[in-house]
């Protein structure tokens, strides 16, 4: 019997140990920010005339858009202008890129574009995505950046996975694929 009672014992004190850790990663994912922004910037040899088409038509995003590599049977549907505010993009895919639609709710020619990105699924949010493009003699700094706020899962998630480390690394090979498509027909 004692045995019995030893054992319990030391299971009321793993479990008051967890919940303890639990309660603790619950308050501090509630005392987080809700807001974020997450922002990459790449230097492209060409104006921004040039490189403006390949985020204003998202008929162009194929090309470079790092979630069109991670699932082939993304599927894409088109609505609306060619271009442009306005101009909608929905995919529906695998579980690794989800589903959603992002609309151009503003489009300034070569200086900036303006995105409302709505996911469904895996989770439910709607975010900002902003694209500037700014000259820097031969060069152009081309700038994604996504705002939002973030659901509490997602703060509890982000006690566990830095979102700006893996949204960023999106961005960034979004952005290095872009400029080589670019700088690649510049040259041509």
């Amino acid at each position: 019997m004692g045995v019995v009672l030893v054992i319990l014992y030391v299971l009321l004190g793993v479990l008051g140990i967890v919940a303890s850790l639990v309660l603790i990663a619950v308050i501090i994912a509630a005392l987080m920010p809700s807001g974020f922004r997450i922002t990459r910037t790449a230097k492209m040899t060409a104006l921004p005339a040039d490189i403006f088409p390949h985020v204003n038509d998202l008929r162009k995003w194929e090309a470079w858009s790092p979630w069109d590599k991670i699932d082939p049977n993304l599927k894409r549907t088109y609505e609306g202008p060619p271009d442009g505010t306005g101009a909608v993009y929905s995919w529906e895919g695998n579980k690794d890129v989800g589903a959603g639609r992002m609309t151009i709710t503003e489009s300034k020619p070569a200086e900036l574009i303006l995105i409302r990105v709505e996911f469904f699924r895996p989770f439910a949010a709607t975010n900002h995505a902003e694209f500037t493009f700014v000259p820097q003699g031969n060069q152009t700094a081309v700038s994604w950046s996504m705002t939002g706020n973030k659901a509490f899962i997602m703060k509890v998630f982000g006690l566990f996975m830095s979102m700006d480390k893996m949204i960023g690394g999106h961005f960034e090979k979004g952005l290095a694929t872009m400029k080589s498509r670019v700088e690649g027909s510049v040259k041509a």
